[in-house]
């Protein structure tokens, strides 16, 4: 059972991160394009050997309609683990529970439905015609990931900046970090803090379950095994009077009870506890998972960008590897200029009008397809002075990234109006920061 979910919990995380920029050249993006790419092929060439490709035309259109469209398979899967799971162990281990425990049972076991309700059902951030303005007026431009008058080739709408058209829920959603299939709904700027915490209530409730559970497990085999204890080095065995050692000086002496041993008492503990022995043991297994998509998560909020926005890095940073980037510095006047230039809406130019973030871009990124810069007089492009070359993603400032702290207010305080007080002087005149290195 526990290889079984060990196989799971990997196979989830490498078919659902392993294709991100930090795993890229490591095994985890091998594993990643074995499974998806490499595996897929070989069974399509001998379908088509086989059946002439008809089993795998079926299974590719299971596969796209699992992966690609809006429905609440996973949700319910998801559901049906966390109710089936809590049916099985709370019963068998209410009553070895102190008061303190059993309010703590309580409260993991409700906080996840709560935020998964919350996650789903709360609108992520949808852009329309009516909720354009308000999009544009959260974030300026970066002139890098994203440029203004771009539009939604989908939406027919003004993109704002962090914004995407997301292929599941068809429609452009306001800084989408992704669309997760366990909420059946993207993951933007109206429910990112709700899906925080949903990983957060869940990485707990995996981690308490789990190991309040093998405690009480481990106590019932104690009481019936007194010397067998929960960590194997401190299991003991005393040499009785039919032992071999019988009758030497090590008889009646306690001695390291052997690894084999250990596990026939613990069988015996799973065999007579199955529903609370084998959900705990669920629990232990699957939350380091959890946790690591927390990490994830938060390591994205660290750094001051989504998880589309990483991808989008990760392709500057292919492009800086070749030679093809280069920079200069942002001149205000000219940024009007362009900007004024672009598709009005709602009667003004939003593109123009100030939004809540306390900086803006201090320079502008474009990329160059034969690896020479752009004209230093290109009145087309914004920024003024010579064109540099960059080569890494230090030597590019990320617009969006404010410092952990900031960056959670964005996410968890709704329209949160910043200021400039407590941000160094530098920062206040946006100019570039040290940060923590993108991947």
């Amino acid at each position: 059972m526990a290889s079984i979910v060990l196989a799971i919990s990997l196979m989830t995380f490498i078919i659902f991160f392993g294709r991100l920029p930090i795993f890229r050249r490591t095994p985890i993006a091998w594993l990643y394009s074995f499974f998806v790419v490499h595996v897929p092929n070989a069974v399509l060439a001998i379908d088509r050997r086989l059946t002439g490709g008809r089993c795998t035309s079926s299974l590719q259109r299971f596969g796209s309609f699992m992966m690609n469209d809006k429905h609440p398979t996973v949700v319910i899967f998801f559901l049906v683990l966390l109710v089936g799971s809590e049916y099985m162990a709370v019963p068998s281990a209410w009553p070895f529970l102190t008061g303190f425990q059993r309010v703590c049972v309580v409260v993991f076991c409700t906080l996840p439905y709560l935020f998964l309700y919350l996650a789903a059902y709360s609108d992520p951030g949808t852009v329309s015609m009516g909720s354009l303005k308000y999009h544009l007026s959260l974030y300026p431009y970066d002139y890098a990931l994203f440029q203004p008058g771009a539009r939604c080739y989908t939406c027919n709408l003004l993109k704002p900046p962090r914004s995407k058209h997301c292929p599941i829920c068809k429609r452009c959603i306001g800084r989408l970090d992704h669309h997760c299939i366990f909420i059946n709904n993207c993951v933007g700027v109206g429910n990112h803090h709700w899906f925080l915490l949903l990983l957060l209530s869940t990485a707990f409730l995996a981690s308490y379950g789990g190991w309040t559970g093998i405690n009480i497990l481990g106590d019932r085999v104690i009481e019936r095994f007194p010397t067998w204890s929960l960590w194997p080095w401190r299991a003991y065995e005393a040499v009785g009077a039919n032992s071999a050692l019988a009758g030497t000086a090590l008889a009646n002496s306690p001695r390291k009870m052997p690894f084999d041993m250990w596990l026939m008492y613990l069988s015996w503990g799973m065999k007579n506890f199955i529903h609370l022995g084998s959900v705990s043991l669920l629990g232990m297994l699957i939350s380091p998972l959890v946790w690591g998509l927390l990490a994830y998560n938060l390591w994205n909020v660290w750094t001051g960008q989504t998880t589309n926005e990483s991808l989008k890095w990760s392709d500057w940073k292919y492009d800086m590897d070749d030679g093809l980037v280069y920079k200069r510095r942002m001149s205000h006047e000219r940024r009007t200029n362009v900007v004024a230039a672009t598709t009005e809406a709602g009667g003004a130019n939003p593109l123009t009008s100030s939004t809540r973030w306390p900086v803006e871009a201090e320079h502008v990124l474009v990329r160059s397809e034969d690896g020479n810069p752009p004209a230093a007089n290109n009145n087309d492009l914004p920024g003024v002075g010579e064109w540099e070359r960059v080569w890494t993603l230090r030597d590019v400032e990320n617009l969006y990234d404010l410092g952990f702290w900031n960056n959670l207010k964005d996410i968890f305080i709704p329209n949160y109006q910043f200021n400039t007080r407590g941000l160094p002087a530098a920062e206040r005149r946006g100019r570039p920061r040290k940060r923590v290195p993108r991947k």
